[in-house]
Parts: C-alpha cells; structure tokens; sequence
C-alpha cells in the first residue's frame, strides 16, 4: 500500500511541475517533464527484481521501441496544432499513439513471442 501511495505522489510531483514549468518563460521544459524515467524505473524495478536479467533486457528494448508511437503522437501535434482546436489536436494525437502502439505490440508479439 505504501508503495502505491508512493507512485501517486511522484505522479502528483509531475503534474504540479508541469503545471508550474507551463507558466514560466521556458514554458517548452514542461514537455521534457513527462520523460523522466519515473514509471520505467518502477517498471525495470519490478522486471528486474521478479523475473531473469534478460527480460529486464528485453524489457528496456521494448521502451526504446515504445518512443516510436510516442514520437507519433508528437509529429500529430506538430502538424495540427495550428489547423484544429486543441481538443481535436490531442484527441487525433492520441489516435496516433494508440495506432502506431497497437502496431508495436503487433509486430513485437510476432517478432518476440512470449516463452
């Protein structure tokens, strides 16, 4: 229990940092926020300390392949940002996302089958 409330306040932290960083001069720092390994630390943690050193591998392998719908989402929002109100900009940039990482998953699953 206490490591769940732990996740909520590093969560909280990263809002509260983004929210303050958007008010500032060098508002853009707010998009490098979100990056910081916070989650993947927790989730190599768990990998690494439940499972062999060769899934962590695979592990890490998996979220260097993750950045591709991630950066999927970021052209969205570069290209349609200044045709389309901010909710369809988000809303379409999460489409991506969700496309370009349902593809990951598909390839990765034919690619890395699970043993």
């Amino acid at each position: 229990m206490l490591s769940l409330a732990l996740k909520c306040v590093l969560g909280a932290l990263a809002v509260l940092m983004i929210a303050l960083l958007a008010k500032t001069r060098s508002f853009y720092i707010a998009g490098l926020v979100p990056l910081f390994p916070t989650f993947a630390i927790i989730a190599h943690y768990i990998v690494g300390s439940e499972r062999l050193a060769s899934d962590l591998r695979s592990t890490a392998i998996f979220g260097l392949w993750s950045l591709l719908p991630y950066a999927a989402y970021l052209f969205s929002i570069v290209l349609l940002s200044e045709r389309f109100t901010l909710v369809v900009t988000l809303t379409l940039g999460a489409l991506a996302w969700a496309t370009a990482a349902g593809l990951l998953l598909t390839v990765w699953t034919r690619v890395y089958p699970a043993v």
